[in-house]
């Protein structure tokens, strides 16, 4: 049943599924937290590093993932939602916790549309709140 999911996910962003792209999908839908590079590595320790990132920037491309920086100097990754074109319109904020490091989605919170001056484009925007996340404050 997991990998018809992650199959039908694949396809649905014109993704050709790979067994690492199975993977790497997986960890990213299990995981409560944006990961990074290292994170993942980690995780799938027989997985090659270069491999990782190509699928990572791979997803990214077509719009299954979003890269947040987060300030930490370590880019994290998150899955998009299902409607998402991951275009300034459609991002939403981030929360990073300064105690344990983790990096989570503000799915709710959008940020709001800025008027900017004539001949002036956005290209990537981010929102990144930073304080103690409600595990650490426990």
């Amino acid at each position: 049943m997991q990998t018809e999911i992650l199959n039908k996910t694949l396809q649905n962003r014109s993704i050709n599924p790979t067994a690492m792209r199975l993977l790497v999908l997986d960890k990213l839908m299990n995981a409560e937290v944006a990961l990074s590079l290292a994170d993942l590595e980690i995780e799938m320790d027989q997985a090659d590093r270069v491999t990782i990132y190509r699928t990572l920037k791979t997803f990214e491309e077509n719009k299954l993932i979003h890269s947040i920086e987060d300030g930490t100097g370590s880019i994290k990754y998150a899955l998009c939602e299902s409607n998402c074109k991951c275009t300034p319109e459609f991002t939403h904020a981030h929360f990073h916790c300064t105690s344990c490091n983790q990096t989570y989605c503000l799915k709710n919170i959008h940020l709001p549309e800025i008027n900017l001056p004539k001949n002036f484009e956005v290209e990537q925007s981010s929102f990144v709140l930073k304080g103690i996340c409600d595990q650490c404050k426990a």
